[in-house]
């Protein structure tokens, strides 16, 4: 992985993180809330590991339906692609 992706992961996933918070001192303060949409949009262009985290650290949208299940399914199908691109990968790398 080349040193700007893993860069613009870690910054998107810190991005997520920080944004999640936000939503939830809205939630709590009344004011004006992230849509879902973005939250799950961010989680599904790379900020996943960050969504995750970030649910349980601020105790925000934990029980939040369909969300909950609209992410676990992202992460589901990233994973799912994850294993495929590496055994693609492996099977290049392997055949002679």
């Amino acid at each position: 992985m080349s040193v700007f992706v893993a860069t613009a992961l870690g910054a998107l996933n810190l991005f997520t993180f920080l944004l999640f918070g936000w939503d939830k001192l809205a939630a709590v303060k009344g004011g004006r809330r992230v849509p879902e949409a973005t939250l799950l949009t961010l989680a599904a262009i790379g900020g996943s590991p960050a969504a995750l985290l970030a649910r349980p650290a601020f105790r925000h949208k934990t029980r939040k339906q369909p969300f909950g299940s609209w992410l676990l399914l992202i992460v589901f199908v990233q994973a799912a692609a994850a294993i495929v691109a590496f055994a693609v990968w492996r099977a290049r790398t392997l055949a002679p």
